[in-house]
């Protein structure tokens, strides 16, 4: 910035010579005061302009995470053709003003030189921008899209449905893991059975987040921090989790669950989260969220009132007589009259099933 700055204050010294005709010795006097002031004030601005230039950069790569890369490289074909069909129409325009370039030193060699610059700039940047929105509005994006060949190969489809498919395609790229759901540990089982698709995405603040809890003074905190950096080393092993490490952070938020909220706006992906918190916050905000505990309680086996089962009666319940038992999953059974059976396996019949915040409970009677 400096060396460009004193750059400029050389030239500066040149076009004030050819205005006023220094003498030598007062030139040589004005150079280096250009390029001495012009050097100074470039040191000084400097880091604004550098800051503003990264700002713009981030901002830049930002809205480009938002388009898929078929997208992208439609776009730029769109800007190829634009600069193209821009060029053909400069040049008509160019032969257009040539003839006032022979008049002289008059108002329409004046005017002609003011006018002509501006129209190569608006055309420019009006057929760029014409080429890139007409290529990635009008499916362009579509010759490199391996969900459109997906959908032209099952004839009969419904427009709606194409159109919901690729939709459902683009949202589910990016699940991105918070805090929680790494310690809970299931994740690592749910992706092994590839029922999850997409990329795993985890962020450093929340990697940071599980370093300051596996280093916590509380044994329990410190335990629960390292077993999910162990489940998070497994991931990294498994060859058939595709997993990649999110390193900006957001140095202006300060929780770690806005950040994820943030994040997932920003690269349009999903939020994995057994946080009730963390649940409604990210909805209130539009952003989607699989919650493990949700899908946990919907792959529980459906259980009517009439069925018979046979269970295991572990204890006593709260209510005289009766005895408790679970299933597989881990749902309650209480067993009217049960508690003579404590220890010993018998069938029962299901008379009502309680849906409750923690979970189902089934209420039987020995048969």
């Amino acid at each position: 910035m400096v060396t460009l700055s004193a750059l400029v204050g050389y030239l500066i010294s040149l076009g004030l010579n050819n205005y006023f005709h220094f003498e030598a010795y007062t030139f040589i006097f004005i150079i280096a005061g250009c390029i001495l002031f012009c050097g100074i004030m470039g040191f000084w601005i400097s880091p604004f302009l550098i800051r503003c230039f990264n700002y713009s950069v981030e901002f830049v790569r930002n809205y480009i995470q938002k388009y898929t890369p078929q997208e992208l490289i439609a776009g730029a074909i769109g800007l190829i053709l634009g600069l193209i069909v821009n060029t053909l129409l400069l040049r008509p325009l160019y032969l257009l003003f040539l003839p006032f370039s022979f008049i002289g030193d008059n108002l329409l060699f004046t005017i002609s030189n003011f006018i002509h610059p501006l129209v190569v700039i608006f055309m420019t940047a009006f057929f760029s921008y014409l080429g890139i929105i007409i290529s990635i509005n009008v499916g362009l994006h579509n010759l490199f899209s391996f969900s459109d060949k997906f959908k032209k190969d099952i004839p009969g489809m419904d427009s709606g449905i194409k159109d919901f498919l690729t939709d459902e395609i683009n949202s589910e790229r990016f699940k991105i893991l918070d805090t929680s759901v790494i310690i809970d540990g299931r994740i690592l089982d749910i992706c092994r059975t590839g029922f999850l698709a997409g990329v795993i995405i985890i962020s450093r603040f929340v990697l940071q987040e599980l370093q300051h809890i596996a280093d916590s003074s509380d044994s329990l905190k410190r335990n629960r921090g390292r077993r999910g950096l162990d489940v998070l080393n497994k991931m990294r092993k498994d060859p058939n989790i595709p997993i990649h490490i999110y390193e900006k952070d957001y140095q202006n938020v300060q929780e770690v669950d806005a950040k994820l909220i943030r994040l997932a706006k920003d690269i349009n992906g999903k939020i994995i989260t057994n946080d009730y918190n963390l649940n409604k916050v990210a909805e209130l905000h539009g952003v989607s969220v699989l919650n493990i505990n949700e899908l946990a309680n919907a792959l529980k086996p459906v259980v009517l009132p009439g069925e018979e089962m046979s269970v295991h009666i572990i204890k006593d319940g709260k209510e005289f007589g009766q005895g408790v038992a679970y299933l597989d999953d881990g749902t309650m059974i209480v067993v009217e009259g049960g508690k003579k059976f404590i220890g010993s396996t018998l069938q029962v019949l299901v008379t009502s099933v309680l849906q409750t915040v923690a979970g189902k409970m089934i209420f039987a009677k020995p048969k």
